[in-house]
Order: C-alpha cells, then structure tokens, then sequence
C-alpha cells in the first residue's frame, strides 16, 4: 500500500545526499565516462537489453526518478510520473527541467507520447496487468522496460495486496539499483559515488545505536484499515540498523492490514508514521494520523502515543529507495531524542 512527515515531536534533521548532478551529459568525462556497448542485466526475471545510453527515458514511480536525478541524468529523461511526495532536497532543478507526465499512474499512451527509449518503475504492478503497461507491451515497441530488483528479490507479488517477502529485504538491493541504472546510461562511477555517499550515511546514522529493547510500529496509511509493515521490507531496513524489533515481525506480507486492537495489544514504544502529500487513502498526512491516534479509544492509551513518540517519515522513505537510507537518519535522531538508544 505505500507508495511520504506536524507540529514535530521531535526536531529531525536529514544530511543531504551528495548529488551528482554535474552539467556534464552523457559524454561528459566529468560524468563518469559512457560506453556505447550494450548493456544485457537479468531483472526481475527479465532479460533487459539496452542497445546505447537512453537519450528520453520515463521513470514511472519516484523512487526511480530521484535516483536517476541524483545520478546527473534529468537531461537524458523525457518525464517522470507516479508521486507520493516532493521531490528529495537537493533535486528541485532537476525535478524542474522534466516534464511531469502524470501525479499517479499514466495511461500507457501518455507515456508513448514522450517517446521513450527507455522506461524504468520502482514497483512490479506498475509494469504488470492493472499498471502503466506491461513489459512485453513496452518491449514490443523496442523500448527496455526496468524494475527495481528491490520489489521482487525474495518476494511474491502474484496474490493480492503488495505482496510477501520470503526472507528481508537488504540495503544491498537498492545499491544494486543505483549500479545498474549508472551502468545501463554509462555512468558507473556516478553510481559508485553515488553508493558510497549512501554507505557513509548509514554508518553515521547507526554508530553508537543498540535500541535491542525497542519496538517500533510502521503505519503507512488509511486509518479505518491502516496499513502497517510487516517484518521484511524497507521498514525492516531501518529496523534492522539498530538492532530493534518491529511489532509486526511475525507477517512477512509487505503492508499488511491490521486492526487498531492488534495493534494497541502489541503496544509499541516507537510510532513510525508516514507523512503522506498524497489524497487517495484516509489519514494520508502526519497530522491527521496523530489526530486519529490521541483522539481514538483504542489507541490513544498506547504507550507511544501517551509518551508522543513518533518519528514521521515520507513515503518514499518508508520504501526501498535511496530515501530508505534518509528514513534511518531520521529514526536514528529519534531514537537518541527520546532516549532510547543504548
């Protein structure tokens, strides 16, 4: 269901990503250097074949897009669509300079109209039956269609709802994304930097950090049916990072939904909620999720909600992307905030 941050409990800062967002193109030497070779990548038991750098590609989810921006390519892309949040801080310019095909899901002949070479979607159900289009449908107009390897390395997504994870989910997978779209647009040393900035980050976040004794909650979204994270996700990630317990550990389906006495007998210490700018769902926003919380019956005795301890991330954080990473600094700040840290 995710696909995100009120009066702040707690003043959470995020470093900034380095951008590598040179002015250099494609051919650029201060770009990392190209290669006119093709590039063959197993994704997602796909064979995807990219004949040449993509000169107009169209990132369909955002998680795609701020990685591709981050990597110095708004000038190779002809759009973008599928938002949940404003763009990451750093990448206004080049959020600015690409046309913004569609907020949520295009049709698949807006998409065409851009006349991509290349396409690439951070969700499995975006280039599946009931999505944008489906690879097949892409590939037969001669357009290499990609998914991040984050949505289906050890995961299930033939049922319904957004899946199951059969084992967690690790930061390596969206590192492996960086790697991959650096490679295919000839930019690998841009990714690697890329990669490497985002290592450092997560080593700063979780230095000194043993929360061994605490137990967080993910909610994402709607509060009639709220949908929270289960064990092995990019909620999992962050959990991960300092040793801590998820309350809902014991589902591995992506975002499950779970009923408010579920949740209020689990009790957790830690309320990790998403601050959504999207309006298709109930209690989308920070806000109007902690007025749920400490005004409803069930919830409003819980120990988090009693103590006010809620981290609030954006929904790109709360999925694997390279906001993921972002979504840790801010738990990390939390938790030292609230003194939970060991």
């Amino acid at each position: 269901m995710p696909i995100a941050r009120p009066a702040r409990p707690v003043a959470l800062l995020v470093s900034g990503i380095v951008l590598l967002t040179g002015c250099g193109g494609a051919d650029s030497p201060a770009g990392g250097g190209t290669s006119a070779a093709a590039v063959t990548l197993d994704n997602c038991g796909h064979t995807v074949r990219v004949e040449s750098p993509p000169r107009k590609a169209v990132s369909l989810n955002q998680g795609t897009t701020e990685i591709l921006f981050s990597l110095g390519l708004a000038d190779r892309m002809a759009g973008t669509a599928t938002w949940t949040d404003p763009v990451m801080k750093g990448l206004e310019k080049a959020d600015a300079r690409v046309k913004r095909i569609a907020d949520n899901n295009p049709s698949f002949e807006r998409v065409l109209d851009a006349d991509p070479d290349f396409v690439a979607a951070s969700f499995v159900s975006t280039l599946g039956k009931g999505g944008v289009a489906t690879r097949e449908q892409f590939e037969k107009l001669g357009v290499p269609a990609y998914v991040s390897p984050s949505d289906c390395a050890g995961k299930d997504n033939t049922g319904d709802g957004d899946g199951a994870r059969e084992k967690p989910l690790g930061i390596d997978a969206i590192y492996g994304e960086i790697r991959d779209l650096a490679e295919v647009f000839g930019v690998e040393e841009r990714g690697e930097k890329l990669v490497a900035e985002l290592r450092q980050r997560m080593k700063r976040a979780t230095a000194g950090i043993d929360a061994s004794d605490v137990s967080l909650l993910y909610w994402f979204a709607n509060s009639e049916s709220p949908y929270m994270a289960g064990c092995c996700g990019a909620p999992g990630i962050i959990t991960r990072a300092f040793g801590a317990q998820n309350v809902f550990d014991d589902t591995h389906e992506e975002w499950p939904q779970i009923n408010w006495e579920t949740v209020a007998d689990r009790d957790p210490d830690v309320l990790v909620i998403g601050d959504l700018t999207r309006r298709s769902q109930t209690a989308e926003s920070a806000r109007k999720k902690i007025e749920f919380l400490e005004s409803d019956p069930v919830t409003k005795n819980m120990t988090a909600v009693k103590k006010k301890r809620y981290v609030l991330l954006s929904g790109q954080a709360m999925n694997p992307t390279i906001r993921t990473v972002e979504g840790v600094e801010q738990v990390a700040a939390a938790l030292r905030e609230f003194g939970l840290t060991g």
